[in-house]
This record gives structure tokens, C-alpha cells and sequence, in this order.
């Protein structure tokens, strides 16, 4: 656990003020509702089973993408662009927002474990923009917080925004204590660009070694001014998300992890269709699904979460975008939902 990747456990002064966090009991961080996890050996070995059984657990050919200059993206109006999985970069204000970035080959701190699709690395960090206003990381597990990416963007990074207790990472990692903004449920900053970020709750775990919990998970509040968009990092569905909804009064966009679920770890990750009441619980006004379409790190078939959720997104009449990577969404605009995990 020596090696730069797994990060630094909190101490010292951030772990005093972890440990008057109304969410830190036993010495740990904790849900808010009991959240079980079924990770028994046997639960592993039936897992490995259907992983090894599923012929579509990832592409059979590069999936489609489109190729987006980021720096001119219009900002006029909030705009999107997801990059697979949980990654992904909006323009708002005039100002860069990255998300979870994770350019590196694999979602794990082991080369060869967990890799990406072919085509799903068409973004990297050259294609990011010369600066980046604010770097939101929502929790430390290695699919949204890679070692390798945040490093080399350090010196583009005008603000991180992350959960409370990721930041003893980033410090360890050469970055400024002074652009780190670490924050508990509900807490919030208001940066100088403007912006204002929100911690929620969510229903999932954090650690990047053995001993579990010791920084937080969060979604974000995202407030620019003008636009509220939620960004959703990784949850189980829960009562939570009504809760938020009323609290902000609705989002123009909510972004939800959409993908990577499992029976047995049902507690702390949604399925689709949780996905897309999560969305009407939160009083969004378009939903747009990730955590998928990058990594296999369950047993469905890969395209199966955006096919589910559709679906159920059809059958409630609720708003939801499915973009390529790399195309961009901008709220306001129409948007074609074209199936493209099809060709």
C-alpha cells in the first residue's frame, strides 16, 4: 500500500474533523439507511460465473464516438460532454468543470485489470481544455479517481471540489492544500467563478486499499446562476434522492449512474429503471445516464443499462438523453435519442 496509487488515509487535522461529521460512527463513514453488501466468497464465485458466461460483457467491435474540440465548446448555454463511464466535462459560464476524469487504460490500480473498450480512450488528457476551473471528484473508488490522470492535470486544476476525506489523497499527490474544498453532506462553497457546489448523500462505500470508509461519497449540487445540475457519482437507490430534489428545488439536469449493478450489490448501485425514478425524484428535467459504456465491472451485458432505462423512461414519460461519447448536450437544445450502442 506504499505505492503512490492507493493515496493516503486521512489524519492529523482532517481526520479530527472527520471524526465530528454527523455521517462518521465506529470509526468509519456511514449511509444513512442500512446498506448491505453481498460479497461472500460465494456470491464472488457466482459472479466470476456469469462474467465469464456473458458473451456481451463488452463491445465486440470500437464503439462509435465523436471527437469534440473542447475549447470551443458554446457556453453561452450549460453543455455536456461525456467521455464513457462516470467521466465527463461540462462548460457553463465560460468556465471548464471536469468530473471523475479517468483517462488512464484501466479502472483499477493494477495495469491489466478492469480495462476499457476499444475506442472508449478517444479522449485523453491532451483534449483537455488549458484549464480547469474546477475538478469535482465525488468519491476515491479507482473508476472515478485515477491516480494517473488527476496527477497530470494538476497543473491545469484551479479547484478541486471532492468529499470529505479524499483530500488527504490529493495532498499526498502533490496538489495545493489551498484549492482543495472537501465537504460533508450538505455542506457547500461558493467558489470566486461563481459557482456553488453542494454535497448530498448517497448510498455507497469509498476506500482504495483494505480498510473501507474512511473518506465520504457524494453527489454534487452544481449552481451556476442561471442552471442547477446534479451530479450524481455513484448511489443505491434511496429516499435520499427526494430529499435533495425538495431541498434544491429541482435540476435542469441530473446526471445518475446507470450501470454496473448486480442483485448482490443491489444496496449501492441503482438499477436502470431506480435510475430513472431517482431522476423523477430528484424533480429533474432530463436525465442523463453514465457509469456505463467504458468498464465491465459487473455481470450485464454492456448495453443493457441505457436499453433498460429508455424503457423506463418511455413508460413514466420522463426526459432522458443518450448521447455518444463525445457528442456534446447542451440544455436548452433538442436531442435526438439515437440508439447507437446498435451497429
Amino acid at each position: 500500500m506504499a505505492f503512490k496509487v492507493f493515496g493516503k488515509t486521512p489524519a492529523g487535522q482532517r481526520l479530527e474533523r472527520i471524526a465530528k461529521s454527523e455521517n462518521y460512527r465506529f470509526g468509519s463513514f456511514q449511509n444513512l439507511t442500512e446498506t448491505v453488501m453481498d460479497f461472500t466468497a460465494a456470491t464472488a464465485y457466482d459472479t466470476f460465473k456469469q462474467r465469464a458466461a456473458n458473451i456481451d460483457k463488452a463491445p465486440k467491435k470500437p464503439i462509435p464516438t465523436v471527437k469534440t474540440d473542447l475549447g470551443a465548446l458554446s457556453t453561452d448555454t450549460p453543455s455536456v460532454v461525456w467521455f464513457g463511464h462516470s467521466s465527463y466535462l461540462i462548460k457553463v459560464n465560460g468556465l471548464t468543470v471536469l468530473v471523475d476524469p479517468v483517462f488512464g487504460n484501466y479502472a483499477s490500480p493494477i495495469p491489466g485489470v478492469v480495462g476499457g473498450y476499444a475506442h472508449t480512450h478517444k479522449y485523453g488528457l491532451a483534449d483537455m481544455p488549458e484549464v480547469i476551473d474546477v475538478l469535482v471528484i465525488t468519491h476515491d473508488h479507482y473508476d472515478h479517481l485515477d491516480y494517473g490522470t488527476v496527477s497530470k492535470l494538476k497543473g491545469k486544476v484551479k479547484n478541486v471540489v471532492t468529499s470529505l476525506g479524499v483530500g488527504a489523497h490529493f495532498e499526498y499527490w502533490g496538489f495545493n492544500p489551498a484549492i482543495i474544498h472537501e465537504l460533508d453532506w450538505w455542506q457547500g462553497v461558493e467558489l470566486p467563478n461563481g459557482l456553488k457546489f453542494t454535497a448530498a448523500p448517497g448510498r455507497h462505500f469509498s476506500g482504495r486499499s483494505l480498510k473501507r470508509n474512511q473518506s465520504l461519497w457524494s453527489g454534487f449540487a452544481m449552481d451556476s446562476g442561471t442552471h442547477k445540475i446534479y451530479l450524481g457519482g455513484d448511489s443505491g437507490y434511496g429516499s435520499h434522492f427526494a430529499k435533495i430534489g425538495d431541498h434544491f428545488g429541482g435540476f435542469d439536469l441530473a446526471i445518475l449512474e446507470c450501470g454496473q449493478y448486480n442483485v448482490n450489490w443491489h444496496a449501492i448501485h441503482m438499477m436502470p429503471e431506480e435510475t430513472v425514478q431517482a431522476s423523477v425524484d430528484l424533480q429533474s428535467k432530463l436525465l442523463l445516464p453514465v457509469h456505463w459504456g467504458k468498464f465491465t465491472l459487473s455481470v450485464h451485458p454492456w448495453y443493457e443499462p441505457v436499453t433498460r432505462a429508455l424503457v423506463a423512461a418511455e413508460n413514466i414519460k420522463a426526459p432522458i438523453a443518450t448521447p455518444q461519447i463525445g457528442e456534446p448536450l447542451t440544455l436548452g437544445s433538442s436531442h435526438a435519442n439515437k440508439v447507437w450502442w446498435q451497429y
